[in-house]
């Protein structure tokens, strides 16, 4: 659904500023392991509740979808079986009571210029802030929710949010660390990279240029 009366070119421009938040044109699949990563390990406790949440949405969310919708606010949401790679963190976030749409957007309307300007846009838009990644980035940045960014799998906690650079396309992508790890150590990553919600071996396959955790 697009907004009444809008031009067809000014949608499409929408649409494709939405994709260029984390849509690879044609998906790199996760190497070093694949999408069937070699033998993870099974939690020895139950699941945080963040990776819970983003779990639950394998097989549910089995599509990625970047079209410009118009939400309902707050609460907002696109179809659950579809979706791009920041749902799967606002959906799994507002499962603990934290509604990125509503907070990126009240943020952004008393701090708008705080905000990537690369959209060439004058006032907020809460259809779609909030799943562009840029814009989670620099919230979890306001929030004082940055962690180091290092090579070592030890430093990446259940629950953490990293964000990355996808090689060849330089698009922006993330996701969620599981607490599930493989035999080295690596964690898995909850996210959507165009083929559905999925756990998979992410972490260490793409330039890392963001990690956060919730308080």
């Amino acid at each position: 659904m697009t907004r009444r009366g809008w031009a067809p070119w000014r949608v499409l421009l929408l649409t494709l500023a939405l994709a260029s938040g984390c849509q690879p044109a044609s998906p790199p699949a996760p190497t070093g392991g694949g999408n069937a990563a070699p033998t993870p390990s099974q939690p020895q406790a139950p699941s945080p509740p963040l990776v819970a949440a983003a779990r639950a949405q394998i097989g549910v969310t089995t599509r990625y979808d970047p079209a410009y919708q118009v939400l309902s606010y707050p609460g907002g949401d696109v179809p659950l079986d579809r979706g791009v790679c920041t749902d799967v963190v606002v959906r799994a976030l507002r499962s603990q009571g934290l509604d990125l749409q509503a907070r990126v957007h009240e943020d952004m309307r008393g701090n708008f210029s705080a905000y990537p300007a690369i959209w060439g846009l004058s006032r907020p838009d809460r259809n779609i802030d909030h799943r562009r990644v840029p814009n989670l980035m620099r919230w979890f940045e306001r929030q004082g929710w940055q962690q180091p960014i290092t090579a070592l799998a030890t430093d990446y906690a259940a629950g953490d949010i990293v964000a990355w650079k996808l090689n060849g396309n330089g698009l922006l992508h993330v996701g969620i660390v599981s607490d599930r790890r493989l035999a080295n150590g690596t964690p898995l990553v909850l996210h959507n990279i165009a083929r559905g919600t999925r756990e998979e071996n992410l972490l260490f396959q793409h330039a890392i240029i963001g990690h956060y955790r919730m308080p």
